[in-house]
């Protein structure tokens, strides 16, 4: 089956699918095949667009995180890295620019949208513009070009905390509306959960991801109705922390509702929940992970392409929240295909499961 899906996306995929395939997979890319499948990555509309809008200082547009009255869906700094990272394009020019820009652009400059002011993700849980900026260099894979040890740890101790309390209410305090964080606590969101996905090399010893397990085996309780998905506010006046963003108990592998339906009767996946939780190596871990992986698996035909269901609008926007559509377009049934197949190629990777017998029983 592996033999099989390899073989398809290295015959029919996007070069930036490609690339990955022979430097991520299977480890056998040269540095000259690898500029060649870049500069042909680089000559697609898309990140024409995304070269046209990067400012002298190497930042991506006129904006950070996401959309805005100044920036569009890819010409802003948060989406463009990240979609960038996931073509494959660490060392060109282009992502290289950007990512001095994080290095040069004090985080009290008016582009991160902050009003000039420096919200510390050390005192705030779950937000700050340089937990974002963190999550993007990890994305692009340049944590070993810019330090990103300090939140890799903050992301850690955030996932312990879920271990150390009752529920989240222990770490924040009501207000009038609603609740609000205490200062100086912690608590896991998306970005610290990207942040660790995508930097595992750097801490996946066995008592990080046995911690990891644990705060994911809490965070997915639904029990307690009074307590899941519990928006809270950052400070005074902030709006809500939703579960976009925060993980909360009531947290679901496969999507952000407690089923996997989204009212058509319909069992769909969310791909990119189950690929950055197995690269956190918790699918040994999690019962609920491994359904989600064994279900991807589950779809993957003779032919080595797989049709699982899965969210098509988080997969085919990029935005902060979602994204994962490498081929241009969709308007070819093979690409489509390519994009899918090859995320169930990763997410069987990083799960290990040609690591295991072909009897996983053991793991049920």
């Amino acid at each position: 089956m592996k033999d099989k899906m390899i073989d398809f996306l290295l015959d029919k995929a996007n070069p930036s699918i490609q690339l990955r395939v022979k430097k991520e997979i299977l480890h056998t890319i040269t540095e000259a095949e690898e500029r060649t499948l870049q500069e042909r990555i680089l000559g697609e509309k898309l990140l024409g667009f995304i070269s046209e809008k990067q400012q002298d200082n190497g930042w991506i547009g006129l904006g950070f995180h996401g959309s805005s009255k100044n920036a569009g869906q890819y010409d802003n700094q948060e989406v463009a890295t990240k979609y960038m990272g996931e073509k494959a394009l660490k060392g060109t020019p282009l992502l290289d620019r950007a990512m001095d820009a994080y290095v040069t652009t004090e985080l009290t400059d008016w582009i991160y949208g902050t009003k000039g002011q420096y919200w510390s993700e050390f005192e705030i849980p779950a937000q700050g513009q340089n937990l974002i900026r963190c999550a993007c260099i990890a994305r692009a894979h340049y944590d070993d070009v810019i330090n990103i040890s300090p939140q890799i740890e903050l992301s850690l101790e955030s996932f312990k905390r879920v271990t150390r309390v009752d529920s989240i209410w222990e770490v924040s305090r009501p207000v009038k509306k609603g609740r609000i964080f205490n200062k100086n606590e912690r608590w896991p969101c998306r970005y610290h959960l990207e942040i660790l996905a995508f930097t595992a090399e750097k801490w996946k010893m066995k008592e990080n991801v046995a911690m990891l397990a644990q705060a994911f085996q809490r965070l997915m309780r639904t029990d307690r109705e009074e307590i899941i998905k519990t928006p809270v506010s950052c400070w005074v006046g902030n709006h809500a922390v939703g579960p976009c963003w925060l993980l909360n108990e009531g947290y679901s592998v496969s999507g952000d509702g407690l089923n996997h339906h989204t009212g058509d009767g319909v069992r769909r996946t969310n791909l990119e929940k189950v690929e950055w939780l197995v690269r956190c190596g918790l699918y040994p871990y999690l019962p609920e992970l491994r359904e989600e992986v064994d279900f991807v698996v589950d779809h993957i035909s003779q032919d080595g392409i797989c049709a699982v269901e899965h969210y098509e609008g988080e997969f085919r926007s990029w935005s902060p929240y979602f994204g994962g559509q490498l081929e241009t377009d969709w308007r070819a049934k093979v690409r489509r295909q390519c994009d899918i197949t090859f995320r169930a190629l990763l997410i069987a990777h990083y799960a290990g499961i040609w690591d295991y017998t072909a009897d996983r029983q053991d793991l049920h």
